[in-house]
């Protein structure tokens, strides 16, 4: 459903990605996950073609980021680490223009917005004003929003932080519920986000591919708990073979 290979995104003379590859089939969940500063947020907005890439073989859904980016944005939801609300509107009324702005049918665009209402723990909150609900909520709506078009990919850019230990809690099943219909990636720099949620993790930092395995695979073998080996992951030279 994903291919990345050799991705490279520069800023002037500074080099945030440095040749990621990495691949994700359909119905799966990811982890993206590193350091702050590590190339994540860069990957997230290329593949959702909210950035342009410098070079290398990006594609999504079959689809190329440089041919064709229109047809990647009506196939991917994403969600940026701050959500894109409008907080003076509604929940409903925001879900129903989200519906128009991404070119759902307009006689579906009621069933798909009490679907993913329902789907996110909205109904009840359904004639808020956005503004006025809780930070769990908001992102609740920021999930909502990235899947009212029924997209084949979602893309989540830390979906979790700044909630509390219940929000957190609720936001993870939410995100699991997803697996099988949807392929996700989840960028986060939190270890038990991955842990509790991904199937599989991509760890990169300073911009590279350290470890693409599942969570199972990192710490075997050694006599150490994830967090030691991601910390020894994270501070050794070494890179994943490409």
């Amino acid at each position: 459903m994903i291919e990345v290979q050799d991705l490279v995104k520069k800023y002037g003379e500074f080099t945030a990605v440095h040749g990621i590859s990495f691949s994700v089939p359909k119905g799966q969940i990811i982890g993206l996950l590193g350091p702050n500063g590590a190339g994540k947020s860069t990957t997230m907005k290329i593949l959702s073609c909210f950035m342009p890439a410098t070079s290398g073989v990006i594609k999504v859904a079959g689809y190329d980021v440089y041919d064709d980016p229109m047809e990647i944005k009506k196939r991917v939801g994403y969600l940026p680490e701050t959500p894109p609300l409008y907080l003076e509107m509604r929940v409903g009324e925001y879900l129903e223009y989200v519906a128009q702005l991404k070119q759902v049918e307009p006689g579906k665009i009621r069933d798909r917005v009490d679907y993913v209402a329902e789907h996110c723990g909205l109904k009840h909150n359904f004639k808020r004003v956005i503004g006025t609900l809780s930070k769990g909520y908001k992102q609740r709506v920021g999930i909502a929003q990235a899947l009212v078009h029924d997209p084949e990919v979602v893309i989540l850019d830390e979906p979790t932080v700044g909630l509390d230990p219940v929000q957190i809690i609720e936001i993870r099943n939410l995100i699991k519920g997803l697996a099988g219909n949807h392929t996700v990636i989840l960028s986060t720099h939190i270890l038990p986000e991955v842990v509790m949620t991904c199937e599989r993790v991509v760890l990169i930092d300073k911009g590279r591919v350290k470890v693409d395995d599942t969570i199972s695979n990192i710490a075997g073998g050694r006599s150490e708990t994830l967090e030691q080996a991601y910390v020894r992951i994270v501070t050794s030279e070494a890179v994943a073979p490409a």
